[in-house]
Formats: C-alpha cells, sequence, structure tokens
C-alpha cells in the first residue's frame, strides 16, 4: 500500500555537469544538501538516465561508427544520420516503425521508444556526441540506493531513473521510471473493491513509478533547465523495499498492440 498525505517536488539546482565516469553519490548528496532539501525517510530521488549514462561511461561519439547498408537504408527513409541509425540497431531487437523524421524501435531493454533512447542534446559540445541509456538501469538504481542508505543512514529510501518517451495516440513526451529501488514499481489492485463494493479488474493496474517519473519531469524540465535530480517527498513507500522494478512495467510483446513492426524492416 502507499499512504500519501501531501507530495512534495523538490527540485535540487545547482548540480553541476557531471563528468563521464563521476561517482554520483557525492554528487547527489553534496546537492541536495547544498540546496537545504536534506534527505528524509520516505524519500524518493529521482535522477534523469542522462547523468547516470555519463556516470557510467555510456558516451559514443558517432565519428567511430561504421554505419551497415540496413542502417543506411533505414536512415535514408528515416532523414537521419545513417551513424545514429547503426548505433540504434546495436541498441535494439526490433525496427517497429520508420517514417520520415522518426525512427520507432524495440530496445534491448523491452520498451518501444524512439531511436533506442539516444540522447544527442545536453551531452556535449561536441555534436558527434550520443549518449546511450544505462546497461541495467534498475541495477543503477539498486547500486545507488544502496550507497545513499549507507551515507545518509536512512532506512526508507527510493530510486528513480527516468527517461522520456512518447505516446502512441497522445502528443509530448511523459516521464518514464527506466530503473526503481526501494520502491514498489507497479501495484495491481484486481480484486480490491470500488467505492461501491465492486472487485476491480485485471485492468487495473497503478505504474507508481512512471507517476513519479512524470510528475518529477514538471520541475526538471527537458531543455536548458539544467535540474537532472529532483527529490519526491511525502509518497511514503509502506511496500517491500525489495518489490517490483522498472523492467516490471514493460508490457509484454504478445500483448502489444502498438509495437508490431508494420512491415519487415530488415
Amino acid at each position: 500500500m502507499v499512504v500519501v498525505t501531501a507530495v512534495q517536488l523538490l527540485p535540487v539546482p545547482g548540480v553541476p555537469l557531471v563528468p563521464i565516469g563521476a561517482d554520483l553519490v557525492p554528487l547527489v548528496v553534496t546537492a541536495v544538501t547544498d540546496a537545504g532539501i536534506g534527505f528524509e525517510e520516505h524519500d524518493i530521488v529521482v535522477v534523469t538516465g542522462k547523468i547516470v549514462s555519463k556516470a557510467e561511461k555510456r558516451l559514443v561519439n558517432l565519428g567511430e561508427i561504421e554505419p551497415s547498408a540496413r542502417a543506411e537504408r533505414l536512415a535514408a527513409e528515416a532523414e537521419k544520420d545513417p551513424r545514429l541509425v547503426e548505433l540504434v540497431l546495436r541498441e535494439s531487437t526490433d525496427v517497429v516503425r520508420v517514417r520520415p523524421g522518426n525512427l520507432l524501435v524495440r530496445h534491448r531493454l523491452g520498451y518501444v521508444s524512439a531511436v533506442a533512447g539516444i540522447d544527442r542534446s545536453n551531452v556535449s559540445g561536441d555534436d558527434d556526441d550520443a549518449l546511450l541509456l544505462p546497461e541495467d538501469p534498475d541495477a543503477s538504481a539498486a547500486a545507488l540506493r544502496d550507497e545513499l542508505v549507507r551515507v545518509t543512514g536512512l532506512t526508507h529510501l527510493g530510486v528513480v531513473i527516468t527517461d522520456s518517451h512518447g505516446r502512441p495516440f497522445r502528443l509530448g513526451n511523459t516521464g518514464v521510471a527506466i530503473g526503481v529501488a526501494g520502491m514498489t514499481a507497479i501495484r495491481y489492485l484486481e480484486g480490491d473493491p470500488d467505492l461501491f463494493g465492486r472487485p476491480l479488474t485485471n485492468a487495473s493496474i497503478v505504474p507508481v513509478a512512471d507517476l513519479v517519473a512524470s510528475a518529477a519531469m514538471l520541475v526538471s524540465g527537458e531543455a536548458d533547465e539544467g535540474i537532472p535530480l529532483v527529490v519526491v517527498r511525502g509518497l511514503r513507500l509502506t511496500e517491500d523495499p525489495d518489490g517490483t522494478r522498472a523492467a516490471d512495467l514493460q508490457r509484454p510483446p504478445d500483448r502489444d498492440m502498438f509495437a508490431i513492426p508494420d512491415r519487415d524492416y530488415d
């Protein structure tokens, strides 16, 4: 169960540009402390996947990428850099849609997103630099949480690593959780009673971690705000801290009606 009083979204200003290979824990602790926010039991520390990827040295320069013939074909159709498309293919298991300006794929981690979540904005001053998502975001979240618990001495801390995804039927991007630790990522309410005592159906699923990620995005932004760190306070985590992961939020491919390739892209 999640107990909510009033939820606060506390953006952490003054986070420096994260260098490649940086140790995130002292950076996070210093930034949260210097902002006067501090840490409290049941806080959720929300960090963007971008700074986690930088810490994990997931930077690739497109100048080092030799595009395959398949990448060249898809790049021409998508009107994108063939080197980027080659990198997308290496990070993906399936190509779902290709249109001018769009390349939608199933990432190796299971979710469907544009250009495999590869980021070229706010990465560095080199236009050829591209940042891959963390290798294993759930493991990254668990490692970060363990260190924060050790350093702060607190027990009930959650960590959510975020990315931004588009949606099939709605304009714009929203925040999603790609890594979760110390909190339940998803709640299944099937069988729970509604206001009139009727049991809820198997469609009654609450993506708790995605809701946290999306709420944090309201104050972190996606452009030049420079706020990759948000503390969410007031959402008491009464579940098992070793519960579900962000990976559990993925819809299985055989139940995903919107991610079936519309043709053979090989």
